[in-house]
């Protein structure tokens, strides 16, 4: 299974504008659009008018040899529940089937296996393939990102605790199966983001993990959680490249959104529990204490310079990106 976060595999766009006629893989008829999701053999079409959501079945049934399973319900391993008021995407299958083929089916979530001393695993593929399955549920599980990627850093010399996590992990999956990710049937344009950093956390490495998650509107459409790749001296430091981070991703986001018709507002809130960090991106003057981080300043402040974001504080009780590190 892939392991990426967003269903976006290889695209074909269908974009709609005033004009008429074909152009390569666009279908230009007034401002709907429909997208085609391909990998490998599985395909998802979509869009914003059902008359171009047929014409493009058409055209993709005249050139290949398509069976039509109507409408979505699996893809990929992730279930679609709808109603009115939105859809939840979950991994339940999924979920089951990884708990199955580790012959955890029995056993309780919160039950320790206890490992005597902790030597190296004897099989490490077993291992790489647990934590690969992992990554994919994170597809629709935010609650173990950072289990999954704290476990993701010993691939290539696991011991048999982290074995033992990782399988553990696995448990609370089976117990709280049926979550997921809850997606609103509204009209939304406003994205909004929140960032944090927890500085030094790694005891191996001393390195400080960067977490941020991104809505748009009320619905949760990104998410990350990632060790930083160099050592910072102090918080604000810290903050400050995990701000970059989010904003990188963002700018990503932006550019998605203006593909496919979506119309954003800007600009993007971005919320820090960090003053120190804001001071940073307000201010024009560099000091001997972010030379080394100039790049990342002067990133930040041009998106805030030309409108694209603009940082906002929050106490740490409401930071809502401390899940993530």
């Amino acid at each position: 299974m892939p392991s990426c976060k967003v269903i976006y595999m290889k695209k074909f766009i269908w974009r709609c504008q005033n004009d008429s006629g074909d152009r390569g893989s666009r279908k230009f008829a007034g401002q709907d659009v429909v997208i085609v999701l391909v990998y490998v053999d599985d395909l998802l079409i979509t869009g914003s008018n059902i008359g171009l959501i047929d014409e493009a079945k058409g055209v993709l049934h005249k050139n290949f040899k398509l069976k039509d399973l109507g409408e979505l319900r699996y893809f990929l391993g992730i279930e679609v529940l709808r109603s009115k008021s939105g859809v939840i995407l979950n991994q339940m299958k999924y979920v089951l089937e990884l708990v199955s083929d580790l012959s955890l089916s029995g056993a309780r979530y919160d039950k320790a296996v206890g490992i005597k001393g902790d030597e190296m695993l004897e099989d490490i593929n077993k291992y790489q393939k647990l934590i690969g399955r992992l990554m994919y549920v994170t597809t629709t599980r935010l609650d173990i990102n950072y289990a999954v990627q704290t476990l993701s850093q010993f691939m290539q010399a696991p011991k048999k605790s982290h074995w033992e996590d990782a399988t553990r992990l696995a448990r609370y999956l089976k117990g709280t199966v049926g979550q997921g990710i809850w997606l609103q049937a509204t009209e939304a344009s406003e994205l909004t983001c929140w960032c944090d950093s927890d500085l030094a956390s790694c005891p191996n490495t001393r390195r400080s993990v960067t977490g941020y998650v991104v809505k748009l509107g009320d619905s949760l459409i990104s998410w990350k959680s990632k060790k930083q790749q160099t050592i910072s001296r102090s918080s604000a430091e810290e903050e400050y490249k995990s701000m970059t981070s989010a904003v990188a991703g963002i700018t990503w986001l932006l550019g998605l959104c203006k593909e496919h018709g979506i119309a954003t507002r800007e600009p993007v809130i971005v919320h820090t529990d960090s003053k120190a960090a804001m001071q940073i991106a307000a201010n024009p003057i560099f000091y001997e204490r972010t030379k080394h981080i100039d790049i990342d300043c002067h990133f930040i402040r041009d998106k805030i310079k030309c409108g694209m974001i603009k940082h906002v504080y929050v106490p740490t009780r409401d930071q809502l990106a401390d899940l993530f590190d």
